[in-house]
């Protein structure tokens, strides 16, 4: 962070100086850490669309160029040329991992990913039909009275093992929401598979039977765990630096980035984005989805279109264009082509990339548009969508939360507020 100059602030007949920065990419920074010490007022920023709470090194998104770099890496090549494991190293450790580094990670990675056998009877504690996010914040929360000896956020060995144990944890407890919402046995890991080969065989697997990994599935799914690995300072992400700032354990730090994420305007909306082809197919599918795309035009209706444009990217996802290849491949591979509610799917995509309306608002299809179509094709249930999110962002909220412990700058999280309530008054 260099110092590039400074802004000059004049009110009430006042005239500060406050530093200006500049990083190694993105607008520059103007420093406002002095402001109410020196004109006694804060700035106003309703979800923070314009403030910097920190400075970082993790991701960088910039959103007219469809640009998206973790550590600098562009997303299009790691989601070619490396797997998610390759990417948790390099959001943990900063760069990309050597051969030998790479084998040891893996190998300590795979180690953890059992589960202590009392998390079934905690699992049993809640309803068949809780939807997963719920048991996913509670399982995900308990970690920490099974693990008290790596729960001091500021011991960094304790948090490294605490990140490699969430990392490797995390599909192991999304497999089991899922299992136990089915009423199928629970799947333990097995050492002989990569991450995500053991993930799908925990989800998939029954003991009447062999299971049969499919590579082109696995490769899809690792590809959706490197797309959602991290995203900058979203909202589950400050929301896990927020409650990291207190100095709380990370396994609670964690399970508060899950909660956060389970709203259907963060990491629900490739859920929200499946629901909306569910209705237009009970509606009448491909053939009614002109009426639909008219109810979206129709500034008095309330229809809205899930899974296109982004909060951040003005342009293409870069993520989207990666998942619509893995999408077109999956549906190949499973002969699902011609399925009404992918064939439904691919219409709504055709409209949007070719319709004059959607085009010039940029309205394209993003990532948790195809994240979607291709989880519901593998066999992963809709209310799961979210669980796997959660699981694939772990590591970068990790990340993200050693980043803020590390920092010199770093403080307890304290916004303050424009207070608009009633005067003072004394009761009668």
């Amino acid at each position: 962070m260099n110092e590039k100059g400074k802004a000059t602030l004049s009110y009430d007949g006042k005239t500060i100086d406050l530093p200006v920065y500049s990083g190694a990419h993105g607008p520059d920074v103007i420093d406002i850490r002095k402001l109410y010490g020196q004109t006694g007022m804060f700035t106003y920023d309703p979800g923070f669309m314009s403030t910097a709470s920190c400075n970082s090194k993790i991701t960088f998104i910039d959103g007219d160029k469809g640009e998206l770099l973790y550590r600098g890496y562009p997303i299009e090549q790691l989601a070619t040329k490396c797997d998610f494991l390759q990417v948790c190293y390099l959001l943990l450790y900063g760069d990309l991992p050597t051969a030998e580094k790479r084998a040891d990670f893996v190998n300590r990675v795979t180690h953890h990913t059992m589960v202590h056998e009392q998390m079934q009877f905690f699992l049993r504690g809640f309803r068949r039909d809780a939807h997963p996010m719920a048991v996913m914040t509670g399982l995900v929360s308990a970690l920490s009275a099974f693990y008290p000896d790596s729960i001091n956020l500021h011991d960094a060995q304790q948090r490294d093992i605490s990140a490699i144990r969430l990392i490797a944890k995390l599909p192991t407890l999304t497999a089991m929401a899922y299992k136990y919402t089915v009423g199928q046995p629970l799947i333990y890991p097995q050492n002989n598979l990569d991450y995500t080969s053991n993930f799908m065989r925990m989800m998939f697997a029954v003991p009447a039977e062999d299971y049969k990994v499919n590579n082109v599935l696995v490769r899809a799914l690792d590809r959706i765990f490197i797309l959602h690995a991290d995203h900058e300072q979203n909202a589950s992400t400050s929301t896990v630096r927020l409650c990291a700032s207190s100095g709380t354990n990370p396994f609670a730090a964690i399970a508060a980035g899950v909660a956060c994420l389970w709203g259907p305007a963060h990491g629900g909306a490739n859920e929200a984005a499946l629901n909306m082809l569910y209705d237009i197919q009970k509606q009448g599918g491909v053939e009614k989805i002109g009426e639909f795309i008219a109810q979206v035009k129709d500034k008095n209706s309330n229809v809205r279109l899930m899974g296109f444009g982004h909060r951040v990217y003005k342009n293409y996802d870069p993520r989207a264009k990666l998942m619509r290849e893995t999408c077109h491949e999956v549906l190949q591979e499973l002969g699902l082509q011609d399925d009404p509610l992918f064939k439904l799917a691919m219409a709504l995509e055709k409209i949007a990339l070719e319709d004059e309306y959607f085009v010039s608002r940029k309205l394209y299809p993003n990532v948790d548009f195809y994240s979607g179509i291709v989880q519901k094709a593998i066999g992963i249930p809709v209310p799961l969508f979210t669980a796997i999110f959660a699981l694939a962002r772990t590591v970068g909220w990790i990340a993200q939360l050693n980043e803020m412990i590390a920092d010199p700058e770093y403080k307890i999280g304290r916004p303050r507020q424009l207070y608009v309530g009633a005067q003072r008054r004394d009761v009668k």
